[in-house]
């Protein structure tokens, strides 16, 4: 299915679950954002929440530093 990250367009399996989409993506589910259609997904629904065709998603990774 077709979607976009973080404002490029991307695709993504069929049904597939954030949390899928993040392994795809080799990203950690710590230490990231992630937010769908404009609506932050909490980690804990990372695994039930399904991705759909058109998605705009954003993936923010928190990076330490000092």
């Amino acid at each position: 299915m077709n979607l976009f990250l973080n404002g490029e367009a991307t695709e993504a399996p069929d049904g597939a679950t954030v949390g899928e989409f993040l392994r795809q993506l080799a990203m950690p589910e710590k230490g990231v954002a992630v937010e769908r259609n404009r609506e932050i997904v909490p980690k804990s629904l990372y695994g039930t929440t399904r991705l759909t065709e058109g998605d705009q998603i954003e993936i923010v990774q928190f990076v330490g530093g000092g």
